[in-house]
C-alpha cells in the first residue's frame, strides 16, 4: 500500500488532529517550537482504499514492544496481537488455552509501540461465542484496556449478528473464515477448507460477515481459487494466510516469517531470516566468553 492519503475525489476530508488532545507529546518539545507532525496512522478506510486501488498491504503478528516497533518502522501496515501468542509466547500446544487477561498486556505493549500500524487484537476462544453481548464486552476491553484499534473473531455467517452488534458499539471487526484454529477439534485438525462444493459456504460466510459490517475478511488455509471467488464476492479487503496471492493483504506469524520457531513449517510459510540460528550462536558465544573469563573485559567494567 503506497500511501495513506485520501484520493483527490474522496468525499472524506483528510484526517485532522484529535480535537480533544492526543496524550503527552512524544520525545519532548520540538527544538524549533513548531509542532512535530506524527506519522500517519493506518486506518480501516486505508485498507479499503488499497483494495479499490488494486494495492496490497502486509500484516504480521506482534506480541511485544520491540517487534511492534521494528515492524512498524519497517512499514508493515497491520499488526495482529494474535491468540497465536498461546503457542508462540506462552508455550501451549494450540491457541485454545490463552485468555483475555493474558492477551491484554501484550496488546497494550504493541499498541503503545506502534506509531503508524493498525493494531488488531484476536478475541480468544471462549470470550465471544456465548452471545453478542459477551463479544461486545470483550471487544470493549481490548479497545479500552489494550488500546487496540480493532478486533478479530473467528467463525462464519453464524456470527453475523455478533459482528453487527460489535460494529454498532463502535468496535471495528475483522472476520476470520476458512480454517479457524479455535475450532481445530470440530474441524478434525488442521485441514484445508473451501475445497470443491464447500467453496460456496465460504463465499456465503464472507458475504454475510461483510454485510454485517466487518471491515476485512481473513482467510486461512483456503484454495487459491476459492479465495479469489471470496475476494470477488465482497467489497471489503481480504487477507490471506495460505490462501494464494489474490487477496489484498497477507499475514504471517512473525516467528515463522523470521525463522525463530524451529520444526517443520506450514506450506504457506516463507522464512525471510534464520533468527533461531543467529540467537543460538550469540547465546553460545556469550556462554563461552563468560566461562572462559573473556566477558566482561576491562572495557565493560567500571
Amino acid at each position: 500500500m503506497a500511501s495513506t492519503s485520501s484520493s483527490p475525489d474522496s468525499s472524506a476530508s483528510a484526517e485532522v488532529p484529535a480535537p480533544y488532545g492526543n496524550g503527552p507529546a512524544a520525545g519532548g518539545p520540538p527544538s524549533s517550537g513548531a509542532p512535530r507532525k506524527p506519522a500517519a496512522r493506518i486506518r480501516t478506510h486505508h485498507l479499503q482504499q488499497a483494495k479499490a486501488n488494486g494495492e496490497r498491504f502486509a500484516m504480521l503478528t506482534a506480541y511485544d514492544q520491540y517487534t511492534a516497533e521494528i515492524f512498524d518502522q519497517a512499514g508493515i501496515e497491520v499488526l495482529l496481537v494474535g491468540d497465536s501468542a498461546s503457542n508462540n509466547v506462552f508455550g501451549n500446544e494450540s491457541s485454545l488455552p490463552v485468555t483475555v487477561d493474558e492477551l491484554l498486556p501484550l496488546c497494550l505493549a504493541v499498541a503503545r509501540s506502534a506509531k503508524r500500524a493498525l493494531v488488531v487484537a484476536d478475541l480468544p476462544f471462549g470470550s465471544y461465542e456465548v452471545s453478542a453481548q459477551q463479544a461486545v464486552a470483550t471487544g470493549v476491553r481490548f479497545l479500552k484496556e489494550g488500546l487496540a484499534h480493532a478486533v478479530k473473531i473467528e467463525g462464519g455467517a453464524f456470527y453475523a449478528d455478533t459482528v453487527r452488534a460489535m460494529v454498532q458499539a463502535g468496535i471495528p471487526v475483522m472476520a476470520h473464515i476458512g480454517f479457524t484454529p479455535q475450532s481445530e477439534h470440530s474441524l478434525g485438525g488442521y485441514r484445508v477448507q473451501g475445497r470443491g462444493d464447500d467453496a460456496k459456504r465460504l463465499i456465503d460466510d464472507a458475504v454475510a460477515l461483510a454485510d454485517a459490517g466487518a471491515f476485512c475478511v481473513l482467510m486461512e488455509m483456503v484454495p487459491a481459487e476459492t479465495a479469489a471467488a471470496v475476494d470477488a464476492a465482497v467489497g471489503v479487503p481480504t487477507i490471506g494466510i495460505g490462501a494464494g496471492n489474490v487477496t489484498t493483504g497477507q499475514v504471517l506469524v512473525w516467528q515463522d516469517m523470521a525463522g525463530l520457531r524451529g520444526g517443520k513449517m506450514a506450506k504457506f510459510v516463507k522464512q525471510y531470516a534464520d533468527l533461531r540460528t543467529t540467537l543460538s550462536d550469540a547465546a553460545k558465544a556469550y556462554g563461552d566468553d563468560v566461562r572462559s573469563g573473556q566477558f566482561p573485559g576491562p572495557e565493560h567494567s567500571f
